[in-house]
């Protein structure tokens, strides 16, 4: 029987973990947290990556989780709606926010009822095993050794996979971090659960009510240069929010959480895979956060690999893995993958262009802002047409195994 290693369980690990248990391939997962409550996970499945759950046959475990979709997408310049767009924006799901760290469990625990798989969580990879240059395994931080016939690094944009594989990662000019708050959400904000973008005053935001009950959150944009220390929270964002907002966010003041940086990272390993390893999700393309692209594609890897790596993990009887089949399958993987990862980074890029546009220039932004209630309508129709592929995905995507 092949046995898989998988390194990191975020939702490229995990899902990847449990697909390939479900085929009776042996699968050890190992995270180096001792479990999901991290200080920020993303949660924004856009259909594609309920699309992908779906195939999975996940629908009825994400009813299980807290989750809520969103109502609609608001923009707003110096305090007027320049357009709102409901959802599901012509899908047949709206985007949905999911609680990642109970996801993330209920995946392990379902991968926990297969044979042949093996869970180590608060158990770190110091390194990996090498024979002939080949990847044959990984060595733990207590010093144990466990060989594989092939090893996944799903560990993230600070992957240690792809550092002691020596892939490297061709990263984009770095132009935001992100500041991440959380405070009590206003009176209705959850029934219409709306993601709000402001641009105002030189600053970019958003504000929307997350999978947890009673809680927005706000994103606020900064140079990676921009200093977080600051007494007035509360009094900033109500100088900047939208009107009916600013009673509300004057009240929570005092229940405001302190910021979470989150350092943004986007790029692209020009190879994924060596002989006997391969990378996946943010691990061979971290994405920027415009439209939550990270968690989605994310999915979408796992079902490709799936695809392509079962036929050749699955071997029947006492037969031998053949190692050249599988990298040649991990070459197949990234070839299936890479086109849409280019294309979802160069919409991104062009989104946050445009954000950027009206944050820098005053007359711009008052303009569109003054002449809302008559452009509103084409933004609107041009922003929704343009957020297609982000949200439905660019290439075909379909389970097979």
């Amino acid at each position: 029987m092949a046995n898989v290693i998988i390194v990191g369980a975020g939702p490229a690990g995990a899902t990847l973990a449990l697909l390939l248990a479900r085929c009776g391939i042996a699968v050890t997962l190992i995270e180096a947290a001792r479990d999901f409550q991290r200080q920020f996970r993303s949660e924004g499945l856009m259909p594609s990556g309920l699309d992908a759950l779906h195939q999975m046959g996940l629908d009825s475990l994400l009813e299980t989780i807290p989750h809520r979709p969103l109502s609609a997408w608001e923009f707003w310049l110096n305090d007027r709606r320049l357009f709102r767009a409901d959802e599901p924006l012509g899908c047949d799901r709206p985007c949905t926010l999911v609680s990642q760290p109970p996801l993330l469990a209920a995946l392990v625990q379902m991968a926990q009822a297969q044979p042949g798989f093996d869970w180590l969580a608060g158990t770190a990879v110091k390194d990996l095993l090498w024979h002939h240059d080949r990847a044959v395994g990984v060595q733990l931080a207590d010093g144990h050794t466990i060989e594989a016939d092939l090893v996944i690094g799903a560990d993230g944009r600070a992957s240690l996979t792809r550092q002691r594989a020596n892939l490297p990662l061709e990263t984009q000019p770095k132009s935001i971090d992100v500041l991440w708050f959380k405070l009590p959400a206003p009176a209705g904000y959850e029934a219409d659960n709306r993601f709000c973008t402001v641009v105002k005053g030189g600053r970019v935001f958003s504000l929307f009510h997350g999978a947890e009950a009673g809680q927005l959150h706000l994103a606020w944009a900064i140079s990676p240069e921009e200093p977080t220390q600051r007494d007035d929270w509360a009094e900033t964002f109500a100088a900047l929010v939208p009107p009916g907002l600013v009673d509300h966010i004057r009240a929570v003041g005092d229940a405001i959480t302190p910021p979470q940086r989150l350092s943004v990272v986007v790029g692209r390993c020009p190879r994924w895979h060596c002989p006997g390893l391969l990378l996946l999700g943010d691990a061979a393309h971290p994405m920027s956060p415009v439209r939550a692209q990270g968690i989605n594609l994310a999915l979408r890897d796992v079902v490709v690999a799936a695809n392509h790596l079962v036929p050749v993990l699955k071997i029947p009887g006492e037969a031998a893995v053949d190692p050249t089949a599988i990298d040649s399958a991990l070459g197949r993987i990234q070839a299936e993958r890479e086109p849409e990862i280019v294309e979802a980074q160069q919409l991104q890029a062009h989104e946050a262009s445009r954000g950027e546009l009206l944050r820098r220039f005053g007359p711009v932004r008052q303009g569109l802002s003054t002449l809302s209630p008559g452009v509103g309508p084409l933004v609107k129709q041009v922003w929704v047409n343009q957020q297609r592929p982000l949200r439905q995905g660019i290439t075909a995507v379909r389970l097979e195994v």
